[in-house]
């Protein structure tokens, strides 16, 4: 099982912009698809954004669609979530998660089975 570990969490003022990084262990970093969730203080837990292993078509929650870009970086073995205009509502906790492969229910926590720790973002109003 591989290991994740994001950073690039923080404090920012509605407006502002944050670039999450999750960095992965394992060396086949490449043939794993890619998902950040997040969970807000009480809230149920929500995907926001996954990227292929192809990095083709990436897919996005709407809430966020036009706002955040996740990227992949397979000779870095990351994978980036570029965050502008927040809101709010944005406030949570973040996670990064590993698949292998690619599905149509990549919007789905149970399809992933590796996880980071998880990195808090607050964006004040």
């Amino acid at each position: 099982q591989a290991h994740l570990q994001e950073s690039g969490g923080g404090l920012v003022q509605a407006g502002g912009s944050l670039r999450l990084s999750c960095l992965f262990s394992k060396s086949t970093f490449s043939a794993y698809s890619m998902g950040w969730f997040r969970q807000a203080p009480g809230k149920e837990w929500e995907f926001v954004a996954a990227i292929p292993w192809s990095s083709d078509r990436p897919l996005y929650t709407d809430s966020v669609k036009g706002r955040f870009t996740v990227s992949r970086d397979d000779a870095k073995n990351t994978v980036d979530l570029q965050m502008t205009n927040l809101r709010s509502e944005d406030t949570a906790v973040y996670y990064c998660a590993a698949k292998l492969g690619w599905t149509a229910q990549a919007q789905s926590r149970s399809e992933y089975k590796s996880w980071g720790q998880g990195t808090q973002v607050t964006v004040s109003s």
